[in-house]
């Protein structure tokens, strides 16, 4: 697969806790140059970010991240805000302990909550995958299908493992025919990328990707 075609399903990212706006600022310019899908960055950049790439790149935040166990309210009042300060797409967290309890109604509540606050901007749904097993994987793309989400997203890259094949398989034969799945953690290469894509997923969070494209390039 061309390194282009995987560019352009990334959102590159950067979600270190110690970012620097000068880091936020490359990873935008590196967006930019390289044709990603979008940018995933704190929310707290997500202004100034905004107002330097302009409608030429889509900038993504996380909202609840990266445990989920904030209150609905609260996950709600963070996608608002980051949608006033000029997000264009909204990855949130879900409470993993209500989906280890069995409580699917009570995310799937929380996600059609947070998807009216998002107002039109994509969502996209972290389930932490690592955390669960297939049972419940499975009763969440139930959740997020009928919360009208869309997207549903491996992981937060935070926890105790990443995407895997199995699991971005497992999700893209159990959402809705409108629900896409987006890869996140552990794509540690351009085969990597490539599997997870042929295996179903549309976006890949990772920032592994661009650095191969510029070691491609002698960088």
């Amino acid at each position: 697969m061309e390194i282009q075609a995987i560019l352009a399903k990334c959102d590159h990212t950067l979600l270190a806790p110690d970012a620097t706006w000068e880091q936020i600022k490359a990873v935008c310019e590196d967006g930019l140059r390289f044709h990603t899908a979008s940018v995933c960055i704190p929310a707290a950049y997500v202004q100034p970010a905004k107002q330097l790439v302009g409608d030429r790149l889509a900038v993504c935040t996380v909202i609840g991240f990266p445990n989920g166990y904030s209150t609905t309210a609260a996950k709600c009042f963070e996608a608002a805000d980051a949608v006033q300060n000029g997000a264009d797409e909204i990855d949130m967290v879900i409470n993993v302990g209500w989906a280890k309890a069995g409580e699917f109604d009570r995310v799937q509540s929380e996600i059609a909550a947070v998807k009216k606050a998002c107002a039109g901007r994509l969502l996209k749904v972290i389930i932490e995958t690592c955390l669960l097993t297939d049972e419940e994987k499975i009763a969440l793309c139930r959740a997020v299908s009928n919360a009208g989400a869309d997207y549903i997203k491996t992981s937060t890259g935070f926890s105790t493992g990443g995407a895997t094949r199995h699991d971005v398989a497992l999700l893209r034969a159990h959402v809705a025919p409108t629900v896409k799945v987006k890869a996140a953690g552990g794509i540690a290469s351009l085969q990597d990328a490539a599997d997870f894509i042929a295996l179903g997923a549309d976006r890949l969070g990772t920032s592994r990707v661009v650095k191969l494209a510029k070691a491609a390039q002698g960088e």
